[in-house]
């Protein structure tokens, strides 16, 4: 039990200062914006990377790397707390309609990220 805890611990670390690393290479690359672009792209970009994981830890036998990687990195990569408040101060700035866009954009292209890592990693690891 403390293994795996002391992975995901580990795992969230990396993927968290992975999504900081990201938000700031964002805003240095794109400016400030009033739309929360960086943790959308994190969003869609982690689960992306949770389909290829998944696919590649039931083909390969990796399964025991999901504390690690899923919840820890992955986890930890992904903001949905951050992208709840990120769509509460759209709205009470006066912008329900962005942000009704960012909570629509953030939910179904972070699936089909997700589908389209699974159809990456099992034609890759197939």
């Amino acid at each position: 039990m403390l293994g795996t805890l002391l992975q995901v611990a580990l795992g969230g670390a990396i993927g968290a200062s992975a999504r900081y690393l990201a938000a700031v290479g964002v805003v240095r690359v794109v400016g400030q914006s009033p739309f929360p672009v960086a943790i959308l792209g994190v969003n869609i970009l982690g689960s992306f990377l949770m389909g290829v994981f998944v696919a590649a830890a039931a083909h390969r036998g990796l399964t025991w790397l999901s504390p690690f990687v899923a919840t820890g990195i992955l986890g930890g990569f992904t903001t949905f707390s951050t992208f709840s408040l990120e769509a509460m101060t759209l709205y009470q700035r006066g912008e329900p309609a962005l942000a009704a866009l960012y909570v629509g954009l953030s939910v179904v292209l972070s699936i089909a990220g997700l589908a389209l890592g699974l159809w990456v990693g099992r034609a890759v690891f197939a």
